[in-house]
């Protein structure tokens, strides 16, 4: 052990901690992952799209059976993506919906066992004027898409061009 010092209430304050932030990193870990899904996908739409505007560019006279099936087979691989899309973001604002409330409770539930820790830590017996430095605060809850945000990527791939890209 590096500190054979600390006392059992301080090693379980300490333990709390990195438990909070541990699952931090995940929930960062899950937004990036949910991120470069939602990109990948904005691009397939996007190429998708861009074979498509040079297959309508054809005047419908000219088009041959292969350019209509393809026309067609395109219309299709776009609406599914999107579709593929759409339920990304949805699964994602219940996720952040779903941390939230977790957030709330674990907040709640460490307000109510670390405070009487973080006083015995804080105050040793028998010397009271001593001072002991401040524990770092909780790490803040997870990072999270603006509303704004969500805006921004539920519209990306609608008629202009994609707005993350």
């Amino acid at each position: 052990m590096a500190e054979t010092t600390m006392m059992p209430e301080e090693i379980e304050l300490e333990m709390t901690k990195i438990q909070r932030l541990r699952e931090v990193l995940v929930r960062r870990e899950s937004e990036l992952r949910f991120m470069m899904d939602d990109i990948q996908l904005c691009k397939d739409i996007m190429n998708l799209k861009t074979e498509l505007q040079s297959l309508v560019a054809v005047p419908e006279k000219d088009k041959t059976k292969l350019q209509k099936q393809r026309e067609d087979e395109l219309i299709q691989k776009i609406h599914k993506l999107v579709q593929k899309r759409d339920f990304l973001v949805d699964d994602a604002e219940v996720e952040r919906l779903r941390e939230k409330e977790e957030d709330k409770e674990m907040a709640e539930f460490l307000r109510i066992k670390l405070k009487p820790l973080d006083l015995l830590v804080r105050s040793p017996i028998g010397t009271p004027t001593e001072k002991k430095a401040k524990p770092p605060p909780l790490p803040p809850n997870k990072p999270t898409i603006a509303k704004t945000g969500i805006a921004i990527i539920k519209d990306c791939c609608g008629t202009t061009q994609c707005t993350i890209m």
